[in-house]
């Protein structure tokens, strides 16, 4: 595969963040986010009520006694480190459940910024559900070293970067997922292109989590995230355009 390296910039993968933002309020587009936004605004509300709830107790648990008094700078580095695990729990369910809306949605956002007109073919509910659940488990097999380290005393101090680096390629995985698939790209041959513009892919996932992370507009941002990565794909393989 002939990649354009230019899209390794990270300010190309930024551009195409936002450029999904712009774009999703568009006619062509705005019936296809409406149940996806839905499903956001449910479920990002119960992580938020249960973040605001339960985070604190976890992290005042888990920080040893003798690291009692850089409470002060080990809390925000430990709630980094939760809330990571808690967004991305939901995030998992969110895109789940979205997934059949997102792959037509990615089809609907080419169709618009190359002209084409052939017609959005659904592919089996069951085939996309599938699909994402082996990301799924893929991003959980990888979390587990994570979890480890972020329960060991003294070493967990270093997990909340690590859960941000983490967290930024599984962003880029996620949502470029959807036009890759489209593009008939297995998962294996989505992880090596991304591979060869890790630094662009890494700050595309990278400003889709930050997003994700601010209350009321993470309701829009996983789909804005999957027009951004149509966009970032287009421009990354130039002979599909």
């Amino acid at each position: 595969m002939v990649v354009d390296k230019k899209a390794n910039h990270p300010a190309v993968a930024v551009g195409c963040f936002f450029m999904g933002l712009k774009l999703l309020g568009s006619t062509p587009l705005r019936r296809f986010v409406i149940v996806p936004i839905l499903i956001n605004i449910v479920l990002y509300s119960i992580a938020f009520v249960v973040s605001y709830y339960y985070i604190a107790d976890l992290i005042n648990h888990f920080i040893p006694n003798w690291l009692q008094w850089l409470s002060w700078l080990l809390w925000p580095l430990f709630f980094t480190c939760f809330f990571s695990i808690l967004l991305f729990s939901f995030m998992v369910l969110a895109n789940l459940l979205a997934a059949p809306f997102y792959g037509r949605l990615s089809a609907k956002t080419l169709a618009m910024i190359t002209g084409q007109t052939t017609p959005i073919i659904d592919p089996p509910v069951a085939k996309v559900i599938w699909a994402e659940l082996k990301r799924g488990l893929y991003f959980s097999i990888k979390a587990i070293p994570l979890l480890i380290i972020s329960f060991i005393p003294g070493l967990n101090v270093i997990a909340p970067v690590l859960w941000l680096l983490f967290g930024a390629w599984s962003m880029a995985l996620e949502y470029t997922a959807y036009p890759m698939e489209n593009a008939g790209l297995l998962f294996s041959e989505q992880k090596k292109l991304l591979k060869s513009v890790r630094l662009g892919a890494s700050s595309f996932g990278g400003i889709t989590a930050l997003a994700l992370s601010i209350p009321v507009l993470n309701f829009i941002v996983a789909p804005a995230a999957v027009v951004g990565a149509t966009l970032y794909f287009n421009q990354l393989m130039p002979s599909r355009q």
